[in-house]
């Protein structure tokens, strides 16, 4: 499921400024805090991957299950 999302460009006399909002329900459930440092890695130009310096635990613990063959 996405969430379309539009960029804002802010120009000032010195300066140019892009934005983009992540949606209330993509923060709550990635549990982002007020002031989180977080790093945008640029993948490809099709592609942005935001990194977080420090993750929360998951709330509930997830055992992954293996294919057979």
């Amino acid at each position: 499921m996405g969430f379309p999302t539009k960029v804002q460009l802010i120009s000032r006399q010195a300066s140019e400024r892009y934005y983009i909002n992540f949606p209330s329900a993509v923060a709550q459930a990635m549990e982002f805090s007020k002031g989180e440092a977080v790093e945008w890695i640029i993948a490809d130009k099709g592609h942005l991957i935001l990194a977080r310096k420090e993750v929360p635990p998951d709330p509930v613990d997830v055992q992954k299950k293996t294919r057979r063959s």
